[in-house]
């Protein structure tokens, strides 16, 4: 596997009108989307630095992954995202090497990316997702 850049990080928040509203005005981005991912429970929006975004994420329901994480452990970094190339195959390899998947096999997530899960006991304590554009 050889991820070609940081596709976003992911941060979990209770109001994304809120995180916006930060991320517009303190930081001086600009949200180029928000999107509802309901298979996910969460409703997101994107920012762009360089080649890399920042995904807000907030909770559509209490009892989806964002929505535990934030009664678990409050809001903030939620996950980091790589992109790679030929994702099953990936996916295959990280197994291989000793990765604990949370999907083994891609689903979609926003922004049409197609996304897998390696689990924070196999990652150093870091939620690691993976994703393909396959529209690249």
């Amino acid at each position: 596997m050889k991820p070609t850049h940081i596709e976003h990080i992911g941060i979990a928040v209770k109001s994304l009108e809120e995180g916006i509203k930060y991320y517009e005005s303190v930081l001086g981005l600009k949200c180029y989307a928000i999107e509802e991912v309901r298979e996910q429970k969460v409703k997101t929006a994107f920012f762009k630095i360089g080649q890399t975004k920042i995904e807000l994420l907030e909770p559509t329901a209490s009892d989806g992954s964002v929505g535990k994480f934030i009664a678990a452990k409050g809001e903030g970094i939620h996950h980091i995202a790589f992109s790679v190339e030929q994702l099953e195959e990936v996916l295959k390899e990280v197994e291989q090497k000793g990765a604990r998947l949370i999907d083994k096999i891609p689903r979609k997530g926003a922004e049409g990316l197609h996304i897998a899960f390696l689990h924070p006991k196999s990652t150093m304590g870091v939620l690691t997702e993976l994703c393909e554009n396959k529209n690249d």
